[in-house]
């Protein structure tokens, strides 16, 4: 169970949840301390409250219990009434849309960013927490409450360095000082430190020099001891603030880097700008949206989903440090605000007022699946749309329907249905009864197993061994194949652990108990050792009756399988598949080379989501394949480096396994495409040649 943080020791109020995050609020106030509480409800909004017109440095004295009070808004946060309800922000939230200036003048009050500011001020009072992750929508507000934080942050603490990347340099000089610059020259004079150099600053913004405050005993204006606090901006590179403490960074952008650059990389290191041994010392504030995924956009989908909350080590840690927050678009979509802050998501009955003096008619859902339809004939348009405006983080990091040779459309209706669906796979493992080898396999349900499965063959048909002709064969080999992408190797030489895959799967059959044409197990994994996975592919193997398909270019699993009795459950190369030169090689399995070969798998698995996944346009209904992590795999699939895609390669062998006849070009020195070329313009994929 995960631990609660709480705003305030002295002050223990409600207790919410954002993301997994358990916040406990302070204390709701007597009526009388809730400001605006003295108007009608329907009058009860969030209004900014101008400083006072003859506040200046030389009446500051006449003026102390004002300046105070902004001192303790700032530090304890508030609350106000809304509409009726008593609601509280943070002291940073506050500074947000009462003191900072931006593009458009002062920021509105936003019932979304009540939400990340609450989870925001979490991360900062967590000490196992690093800071956030924040997966946003287009035109969220980020990179203007990233600055408003960092400039609160830094002209009220001393000795300290705060740090601002974005996804170029350019970017970083510009939200530096149209945006961090912008907003601290806009400050009430009374939370402005005393600033060195330029009043323009283009790299740096210093406040070496004693700062000025209100002392409750005298009373006047006197200088407190130098801040010595800088922020400044980095170029972009992989080692951008390697060396330096930072008591804040600010990552804006952080799924768009591309070329040479690398978010992981740069995370890798400017984490440790965040540490002093294993104390968390600083905080990052991280949030973009997501780029095309072979655009920076993976990357930073491998950093939102380490930063899962609800997957901690033994150190009360997430795998990146951050903790992972994400917005739908509705939440938070312009021109769908109500007055009082509130996001219309769905259509209302009658019209709301709007906090711009718009009535609101529609729901923000419905404004954007009303866009999504009228983009539904232009499948590129409509992946950008969602990743720009999602409702789910697996929307916000779809690829582009033209980067894949696959139909990534038909790949993502089936995603959507499987997240929906109830029980439709199981995970486990695959054991031998006893613990004794060559007994007989069972399965054995587990959260954490290393397999998922859809469907088990009867019990009479589970262990089916075939000894008609001798030996030890496969008893289901008329209607079960397996393909099996594996490894040879207990680490990579560069130490990179690319998992092993391998995919059973159910071939053409009349029978209705059973699936038919349709995957029905998948293990993606690495075991410590080698030797662990090939006897984990002999259990599979076993338990299913069926043999198995694999790339014979690492010999490992092949010699494993005959030492072990099971040399006869390998499948030679089909017929089909062979070339002149290849029909004299007699090694069991299929080479992971060569252009026919890598034209055929993805010609096998293209003719597959074309024909048997996701929305069936003729008949609406959805197609049967259960495998997530097969499914986005496919999406990212790019056949130019293809050996990064595990779980493709290995559905795209039994898919081959599972054909009689599969017609193949010979060997050519030239790379070419598959066979056919599909277009991913329209509803559907078209095929080309």
């Amino acid at each position: 169970m995960s631990k609660t943080i709480v705003l305030n020791p002295k002050s223990l109020g409600d207790i919410i949840e954002i993301q997994g995050l358990k916040i406990q609020l302070p204390k709701k106030p007597r009526k009388r301390d809730i400001l605006f509480s003295e108007k009608k409800k329907a009058e009860q909004r969030w209004i900014r409250e101008d400083m006072p017109k003859n506040l200046t440095r030389e009446t500051a004295n006449d003026y102390y219990d004002y300046i105070e009070q902004e001192f303790k808004r700032r530090i304890n946060g508030l609350w106000f009434m809304n509409n009726g309800e008593p609601t509280y922000i943070t002291g940073s939230h506050y500074m947000f849309i009462q003191w900072s200036n931006i593009d458009v003048g002062y920021p509105d009050y936003r019932d979304a960013n009540r939400k990340f500011f609450l989870f925001w001020e979490a991360c900062k009072l967590d000490p196992d927490s690093m800071g956030m992750c924040f997966l946003k929508n287009r035109r969220s507000g980020f990179s203007y409450m990233a600055s408003a934080e960092m400039v609160n942050q830094a002209t009220q603490t001393y000795e300290s360095n705060f740090g601002l990347l974005s996804k170029t340099g350019s970017d970083a000089k510009t939200m530096f000082t149209d945006k961090v610059v912008r907003i601290y020259r806009r400050y009430p004079f009374f939370f402005q430190p005393i600033q060195d150099g330029s009043s323009n600053p283009r790299v740096e913004l210093a406040f070496r020099e004693p700062a000025k405050k209100i002392t409750k005993k005298n009373k006047h204006i006197q200088k407190s001891e130098a801040l010595n606090t800088v922020i400044d901006w980095k170029n972009t590179a992989d080692n951008s603030y390697d060396g330096m403490k930072l008591k804040l960074l600010v990552h804006d952008e952080a799924g768009k880097w591309t070329g040479s650059t690398s978010i992981a990389k740069n995370w890798s290191v400017t984490q440790t700008c965040l540490l002093l041994g294993r104390k968390i010392v600083g905080k990052c504030m991280m949030g973009s949206t997501a780029n095309k995924l072979e655009d920076g956009g993976l990357e930073y989908k491998n950093l939102y989903y380490d930063s899962d909350i609800s997957d901690k080590d033994l150190n009360r840690r997430t795998k990146s440090g951050l903790y992972s927050l994400f917005i739908p678009a509705d939440e938070n979509l312009e021109g769908f605000i109500d007055e009082y802050g509130f996001s219309v998501t769905k259509t209302p009955s009658k019209p709301v007022m709007g906090m711009d003096g718009v009535n609101v008619d529609i729901g923000a859902r419905d404004y954007i699946k009303n866009r999504r339809d009228g983009l539904k004939n232009n499948t590129t348009e409509l992946s950008e749309f969602k990743r720009q405006f999602p409702f789910t983080p697996e929307e916000a990091f779809r690829n582009d329907s033209l980067s894949s040779v696959f139909d990534v459309e038909k790949i993502y209706q089936q995603m959507d249905y499987n997240e929906i669906a109830d029980n439709i796979t199981t995970r486990g493992d695959f054991i031998w009864r006893n613990g004794i080898q060559d007994t007989e396999v069972i399965w054995i349900p587990n959260n954490k197993g290393k397999w998922e499965i859809c469907w088990v063959p009867d019990e009479d048909k589970r262990n089916l061994i075939d000894k008609s002709r001798g030996g030890k064969k496969p008893g289901n080999s008329l209607n079960l194949v397996a393909g099996c992408d594996p490894y040879d190797h207990d680490t990579t030489t560069d130490g990179r652990r690319s998992n092993a895959a391998t995919h059973v799967y159910h071939k053409f059959t009349m029978d209705e108990n059973a699936p038919c044409e349709q995957f029905v197990c998948e293990y993606i994994n690495r075991p410590p050792k080698a030797d662990m996975f090939y006897e984990d592919m002999i259990k599979t193997c076993v338990f299913y009756g069926c043999p198995i398909l694999v790339e014979n270019n690492k010999i490992g699993i092949i010699k494993y399988f005959e030492r072990r009795g099971y040399y006869d459950y390998l499948m030679d190369r089909p017929d089909s598949t062979h070339t002149d030169f290849s029909k004299k090689q007699k090694t069991k399995g299929i080479p992971g080379s060569g252009v026919a070969v890598i034209n055929a798998q993805a010609e096998a698995v293209a003719t597959y989501i074309y024909d048997h996944v996701g929305i069936k346009p003729d008949t609406g209904e959805i197609g049967k394949c259960y495998f997530n992590k097969l499914l986005d795999d496919w999406s990212r699939f790019d056949i130019a480096n293809r050996t990064k895609f595990d779980a493709t390669i290995s559905s795209g062998l039994a898919l081959l396994a599972s054909q009689k006849f599969v017609k193949i070009k010979k060997e050519s020195p030239k790379f070419v495409k598959f066979v056919k070329t599909y277009s991913n313009r329209g509803n559907l994929s078209k095929k080309i040649r």
